[in-house]
């Protein structure tokens, strides 16, 4: 409900308190997405019929299998494309900060219970999100377009960036790309907390609201 400073102005609209153990919860949730993996590649082929994959976590990149990332490797040296090197992608040390961060600020707009830092909370999730996944294209594409002229197999015109959601065919590899838990869990939190803003924003043109 709104309340009333001293000489009658109002003061900033607080929120619900049902919205603010909800939001503790989802910006919790996030913790979620640094131990467990955001994104999963696979790959099949005749030759891989039981295929290949691996997993993206927010500070690192592995097999889904022990040796599938060296197999992806040794795959991707034949036609050009670099190594994939956890080490060497900043990404993988900034993204836990950001969720850590972003999970703390949700909690801290908890505490202030107003709606003004709510909305701005959910909009720099939402461009983070946003943001996230560009830089993953981005990502693939540098992968699978600046290829080694000099590599063994060299397909002119043919290039090998994968999908970034869904299926896409590579030569003789299909090649899959969908969230994993991690993933999942994020798009489940954006979802809800962008649907208690809007909640929010609607109570608030409610009479005494």
């Amino acid at each position: 409900m709104m309340t009333r400073r001293p000489g009658g102005r109002e003061a900033p609209t607080l929120l619900h308190q049902s919205s603010r153990l909800l939001l503790v919860g989802a910006a919790l949730a996030l913790l979620i997405a640094l131990v467990t993996p955001l994104w999963h590649i696979g790959l099949k082929a005749p030759q891989y019929p039981e295929g290949l994959g691996m997993y993206i976590w927010a500070s690192r990149i592995t097999g889904e299998k022990p040796q599938d990332l060296n197999s992806i490797n040794g795959l991707n040296h034949y036609i050009g494309m670099k190594p994939i090197q956890p080490e060497s992608i900043p990404e993988l040390r900034l993204i836990p900060i950001a969720l850590a961060a972003l999970s703390g600020a949700g909690i801290l707009v908890a505490v202030i219970g107003r709606r003004g830092p709510l909305y701005a909370w959910v909009i720099l999730f939402t461009l983070g999100a946003i943001g996230g996944l560009a830089d993953f294209w981005k990502w693939g594409y540098d992968y699978g377009h600046n290829l080694n002229p000099h590599a063994a197999i060299q397909i002119p015109g043919m290039t090998y960036q994968p999908p970034l959601v869904g299926t896409k065919q590579l030569l003789n590899f299909r090649a899959t790309s969908w969230p994993a838990l991690g993933g999942w869990v994020i798009i489940a939190v954006l979802l809800t907390t962008a649907f208690l803003a809007v909640s929010e924003r609607r109570r608030s043109r409610l009479p005494g609201s």
